[in-house]
């Protein structure tokens, strides 16, 4: 990780738009508002999925169930509450309030404590993440980016009057309101058609079909344990890795390590071909990330370890089994043989070869294949209008937040009426009151 500006240099850079802020504001650090708390690296060994209380890492912060519970003893400063303000210190940069019930704050996440009461802290919450997204795209890496407390502490957020601040909060959640009630809807169809792939599954593999082992008709192979000294980063082949498989559909772009040059036997032996079945053999238990199945149709790709290839007679539409592996008579099979320990789950060649799919004559498997693709196809443009839609809900809501933060989004009559408050005064004196307000709180901590 390298960050090699500060978050005042960032916001002169001039690159980041929503970090531009009215004429007449001032700029606030987070540590005269706030103090910064660092999670605990509590002990992995007391990690269960039964028993204790909800262990809050990364990946769970916008979750209410967490992947982990933590069984031992603890200290009640690390208690998370519902609604507590958390950010993820690797990887995106992400704020959340905390949804669930009460949890503890592992490492690599923590929680911003608000102490002042000159500072609104929705309004607060709405101005952390463009200001994340700004140093996390600050930030180079090599593999993961890290986010320092310090970098937190230092990040100057807007200063608007404080019955600004209220006017600017009500308004945004009446506008985010109404957003977010179309955004479920639109997330509710997607669902809906998550449903009805199923059901054209369902509906084509139901039959009581004669059954055959996957290897009376194919060919599998498992992958090579190809060595990472000889990884590169650029070369004329591309070494396929669980991480590159989704559902019919190969990422080439994700994380690629290439190799220049393959020893004749391996290249014989682990180099793809168009058509061939490849499927992820190992991930997480609990999320079953892993059976995920995808055609191949390109050229110069390496079969990796935990990864296997089925390459098929010209008996059997690789298309139709590719389907079949999306239905729930392949997913109970294929997730029935899985060992491992409680976290990873495996499955192993052995399995693959041996399982049973269905026996059909290639004239119906294409008859087949062309009805789900038919159906599928409808369900591909519905579920592109709809992400085209969220990305323009997205879009609405960062413009609401860039006006909002350029003091743009309430009417004239809006701040006349703000400026009539009582607890009105300018930015440049609320600063000031602040920062008297932090050192009297230094001093008052010291006796």
């Amino acid at each position: 990780m390298a960050l090699g500006l500060t978050p005042y240099q960032i916001i002169e850079k001039g690159t980041h738009p929503q970090l531009v802020i009215a004429d007449g504001w001032e700029r606030i650090e987070l540590k005269h508002i706030a103090t910064v708390q660092n999670g605990f690296a509590f002990s992995s060994k007391l990690f269960n999925h039964n028993e204790g209380l909800p262990l809050i890492r990364i990946r769970d912060i916008f979750t209410s169930e967490t992947q982990n519970q933590y069984s031992g003893e603890y200290k009640d400063e690390f208690l998370v509450s519902k609604g507590d303000i958390l950010i993820g210190m690797d990887g995106d940069f992400k704020v959340s309030k905390w949804p669930g019930k009460i949890g503890l704050l592992n490492q690599r996440v923590c929680r911003i404590h608000f102490k002042s009461n000159r500072y609104e802290k929705e309004f607060l919450f709405l101005c952390i993440q463009p200001y994340l997204n700004a140093i996390h795209s600050e930030t180079s890496a090599v593999t993961v980016k890290h986010l320092s407390s310090r970098t937190l502490n230092d990040i100057p957020f807007p200063l608007p009057p404080l019955p600004i601040q209220h006017a600017i909060v009500k308004k945004i959640e009446e506008l985010f309101s109404s957003l977010d009630s179309g955004i479920a809807d639109l997330k509710k169809a997607q669902e809906q058609l998550k449903i009805y792939r199923q059901a054209v599954l369902k509906k084509a593999f139901e039959g009581e079909y004669e059954k055959i082992k996957l290897e009376e008709v194919s060919l599998a192979i498992g992958g090579y344990a190809f060595k990472s000294k000889m990884y590169q980063d650029e070369g004329k082949f591309q070494i396929l890795r669980i991480g590159n498989i989704r559902p019919g559909e190969i990422r080439s772009e994700v994380n690629p390590i290439y190799l220049s040059d393959v020893d004749k036997t391996i290249l014989d032996r682990y180099l793809l071909l168009r058509n061939d079945v490849v499927i992820s053999l190992t991930g997480t238990r609990t999320k079953r990330d892993y059976g995920y199945t995808a055609i191949i149709n390109s050229d110069n790709q390496l079969l990796n370890q935990r990864v296997a290839a089925i390459r098929f007679n010209k008996t059997y539409n690789p298309k139709f089994f590719l389907y079949f592996s999306w239905s729930e008579p392949f997913k109970k099979q294929f997730f029935g043989s899985e060992t491992g320990n409680t976290g990873q789950g495996n499955v192993g060649m052995k399995s693959v070869r041996e399982t049973l799919i269905p026996l059909l004559s290639l004239e119906v498997q294409h008859a087949i294949v062309r009805e789900i693709e038919s159906r599928l196809s409808v369900c591909d443009k519905v579920e592109e209008n709809i992400k085209e839609s969220l990305d323009k809900a997205e879009a609405l809501r960062q413009s609401i937040l860039k006006k909002a933060f350029e003091g743009k989004l309430l009417s004239e009559a809006e701040i006349e009426q703000c400026k009539a408050a009582k607890d009105y005064e300018p930015a440049s004196v609320l600063l000031e009151k602040i920062k008297a307000e932090k050192k009297i709180n230094k001093v008052t901590s010291r006796k």
